[in-house]
């Protein structure tokens, strides 16, 4: 067998990378569907019965303190942790309990984690040309070559985060925001229709707090945006609908204005700071 003939066999291997070609119907209903979603470790419920809907192109925002079970919620939602009862729906058609990580990236779901993720050797543009959504098989990517479509993308996504004077920069000497907005650039040139921020501006300036909230409320409407966050003051800039965990359950939704007021919401979150203070 030829050195080609056998990177061919391998390519197969690899179908998993390659962008999905199966739309999310969210003409009867929201983008994401959680219903009555429990999940325990070691007897203990980190998710309790938990109700959650995001509609295409909203922007919401997550917040409860410590161990309220937002991360098991967003590992739910990406596959990483299978919940003991309930159901998950991408839009009407994905059942996103019946579908490994993979899978559920492929469809349109994009993670970014607190801690910033890029290669830090490379340039912005490269992090982001390797990051685009195309046949990731072998053969493809070993033949592939830089068109019109691609860095038009590139340039668009640049424009998005900001980093148009630095794409030639190696991503390893961009401050800690901007390493963030490049990280969320290599989602977005995926296209994701879902994009679940943990954090975004833990560790970042006042200014690049400013542009984060520019970036995000950017992306409402072309992205349903999700962002889990703990600085009250980042999350009113930004905040269309708030949601309040407590104890893996939704305590509280609403404005941020209605859920600051809600006695609940004081008593469980905000006013952990009222009595520190």
């Amino acid at each position: 067998m030829s050195l080609l003939q056998s990177m061919a066999q391998r390519d197969r291997v690899f179908d998993f990378l390659v962008p999905s070609e199966s739309p999310v119907d969210v003409r009867h209903g929201p983008i994401l569907y959680m219903e009555d979603v429990t999940v325990s470790f070691d007897g203990f419920k980190a998710i309790n019965d938990l109700n959650l809907t995001i509609d295409d192109g909203e922007l919401r925002c997550i917040i409860g303190p410590n161990g309220a079970g937002k991360t098991t919620m967003m590992d739910i939602i990406t596959g990483k942790t299978r919940p003991d009862t309930g159901s998950v729906w991408f839009g009407s058609r994905h059942n996103l309990l019946t579908l490994s990580e993979p899978e559920i990236a492929r469809l349109g779901i994009g993670r970014k984690f607190q801690k910033p993720t890029v290669f830090e050797a490379l340039t912005v543009f490269e992090n982001l040309e390797l990051a685009m959504a195309t046949d990731k098989r072998v053969l493809p990517t070993l033949m592939a070559r830089m068109n019109g479509d691609i860095r038009d993308r590139i340039d668009e996504v640049l424009g998005m985060i900001g980093l148009e004077a630095q794409y030639r920069q190696p991503a390893g000497i961009l401050s800690h925001g901007q390493k963030q907005w490049l990280e969320i650039g290599m989602l977005l040139m995926q296209r994701p229709r879902l994009l679940l921020v943990d954090e975004p501006v833990a560790g970042m300036t006042e200014q690049e707090m400013e542009r984060t909230a520019e970036l995000l409320t950017g992306l409402a409407g072309k992205q349903s945006v999700v962002v889990v966050e703990h600085d009250m003051g980042f999350v009113r800039s930004i905040a269309r609908k708030v949601t309040v965990l407590h104890q893996g359950s939704v305590l509280a939704e609403g404005t941020m204005d209605q859920v600051q007021s809600d006695p609940k919401v004081i008593e469980v979150y905000l006013g952990e700071s009222e009595e520190a203070a």
